[in-house]
């Protein structure tokens, strides 16, 4: 059962996604040669993150790399005549944080992972970009089931 977060705490969640796509482009730009979780400490090590963001951001980069490959089956499952490599890097980062709330936090609800991924969409991502996330991540979450998803953090 999810508990109801005050305003201040939904807005540090936010932001840690935010920052989720920071790492991400991080972990990516590197081309292998990092892990989630070494990109995660260098941009920790490099940038000044509010420490009330810090814990999500840090329990989403674990539960992404711990299960990167049942997230990315997941994702490539649902793809309608696309490849996750072909994606732009913003797309791809988006629709793997929100595979990893929906198939790995088992105290969010899905489709509120669905709707933040969708703003960071609108914000981050192409004209497109919201239209296909939200596509892409109903299917992640119809796909994953009730009793389905891994729900590792």
């Amino acid at each position: 059962m999810s508990r109801t977060l005050d305003p201040r705490a939904r807005r540090d969640r936010t932001r840690s996604r935010a920052w989720f796509l920071q790492v991400h482009y991080r972990w990516e730009s590197e081309g292998g040669g990092f892990t989630p979780g070494e990109a995660f400490a260098a941009t920790v090590r490099d940038r000044r993150i509010a420490p009330s963001r810090l814990g999500y951001l840090e329990r989403l980069v674990r539960a992404f790399e711990n299960n990167q490959e049942v997230i990315e089956s997941t994702i490539s499952e649902c793809l309608d005549n696309w490849r996750l490599e072909r994606l732009s890097v913003m797309d791809r980062g988006i629709l793997r944080l929100g595979a990893t709330e929906i198939l790995c936090l088992p105290d969010l609800p899905g489709k509120v992972a669905i709707q933040e991924s969708v703003r960071l969409a609108e914000r981050y991502g192409g004209s497109e970009s919201p239209r296909f996330v939200n596509g892409v991540l109903d299917a992640v979450f119809r796909a994953a089931g009730p009793d389905d998803p891994p729900r590792r953090g």
